[in-house]
């Protein structure tokens, strides 16, 4: 058999096979058969489902390796929720699994059956392996169906595969910047909906909340998603923004409204300047404190700025390093546990604060964020309930 040091370039070259003619689906038998040259015995992904309950063999693994593995108390659902590696001793050979990371989206787990705990060098090769398929995922999704049908635990309904099909990846980390969100119920999300682009030193963001649900409101969620991403790209503020959605959906969707949060975030300098239209304030969390909101809101609903001859108002905000801001609608704040009792903001900043004092990555901290929310509405959710963090360590 070839050395260590061949054997792990042999993998890669089988792997970068795939960008040329392989599907997602292929990835799992190129995997096995390439895991003899990786000191492993087994090899397979695991991929997050949408609900991020648990993690999923990828279309395509044989069916005896086809169940899938919680991510609540399971050394996968430990690498996914740290992002680091986890390992299992066991007498017939031990597991290895480590994070599918792109660039900070959480994809899945590498699991590897392996006979010891590798080296040094070993590991080192695997985490490049690792890093590679989760390349080879990201790149491949978007030619098939392997990757959606695998996530899916439930039938999607189709106002939410518009909105999911409209969204950038949960989660983004640029120069010790990180912006991420989640979105429930994931499988009939029909009115919410987020955006973000690093452009420079600005991170813009924007937070929708579509008045109805179903059909209707994906379509007018996915105007104002749309419209929104136009005037960024045209190089637009946020007031001309503002004016130029609100525009849109008077023209297409008369006597209907959006509210939102528009903002911008200089990453090199921490000026944070947004736009409330119609929505709840944002929360600032600093030094393990929550401070005071910021003026909101401080413009109509988009679709019913035509009502007042004023421009809509920015307002303007300091951060400094550490700060933390959690963006959301109200379906996460207006959840009602069996009593009527709202979750309310004080709640979700007690949650954000504590969590963060645990030390979960944001990621994280916004998947058990909306799990806890789910939990307080007994797994009935009333409304769409989407939440976006950002934070800044220049």
């Amino acid at each position: 058999m070839m050395g260590w040091m061949h054997a792990p370039m042999e993998a890669v070259r089988r792997l970068l096979d795939l960008r040329h003619r392989g599907r997602a689906e292929d990835l799992p038998a190129v995997l096995m058969h390439a895991a003899p040259l990786l000191g492993a015995e087994t090899a397979g992904v695991l991929l997050i489902d949408y609900g991020q309950l648990d993690l999923c063999p990828l279309q395509g693994t044989t069916p005896e390796a086809a169940e899938p593995r919680p991510v609540l108390d399971t050394p996968a659902g430990h690498c996914f929720t740290t992002a680091t590696e986890s390992w299992l001793d066991d007498p017939e050979g031990g597991r290895l699994w480590l994070p599918l990371l792109h660039g900070a989206e959480r994809l899945g787990v590498l699991e590897l059956g392996v006979k010891a705990y590798p080296s040094d060098e070993a590991r080192h090769d695997l985490e490049t392996i690792a890093a590679l398929v989760a390349e080879l995922i990201a790149s491949r999704r978007f030619y098939g169906d392997a990757v959606e049908r695998t996530r899916r635990r439930l039938p999607m309904q189709l106002a939410a595969e518009i909105i999911w099909n409209q969204l950038p990846p949960l989660t983004c980390a640029v120069d010790g910047t990180v912006v991420t969100a989640v979105l429930e119920p994931c499988y009939d999300v029909g009115g919410d909906a987020f955006d973000y682009a690093a452009n420079g030193d600005i991170l813009h963001v924007g937070l929708f909340d579509t008045v109805g649900h179903g059909i209707d409101a994906s379509s007018l969620t996915t105007l104002s998603l749309n419209t929104y991403r136009n005037a960024r790209r045209s190089g637009l503020g946020l007031a001309d923004t503002y004016r130029s959605i609100d525009k849109w959906i008077r023209a297409r969707h008369p006597g209907k409204f959006v509210t939102a949060l528009l903002a911008e975030l200089d990453t090199a300098t921490g000026r944070y300047q947004r736009i409330s239209a119609g929505h709840p304030a944002e929360l600032l969390l600093r030094g393990g404190r929550r401070s005071p909101a910021l003026p909101a809101p401080n413009a109509l609903p988009l679709g019913l700025g035509a009502m007042i001859n004023r421009p809509p108002q920015v307002v303007e905000q300091q951060l400094e390093p550490g700060d933390t801001l959690v963006l959301y609608t109200d379906g996460i704040t207006e959840a009602r546990d069996a009593s009527g009792a709202l979750f309310g903001p004080e709640r979700l900043s007690e949650f954000v604060l504590d969590a963060m004092e645990r030390g979960y990555s944001a990621a994280e901290l916004m998947r058990r964020l909306v799990h806890a929310i789910i939990s307080y509405e007994a797994g009935e959710l009333r409304d769409d309930a989407t939440a976006a963090m950002i934070q800044w360590h220049h």
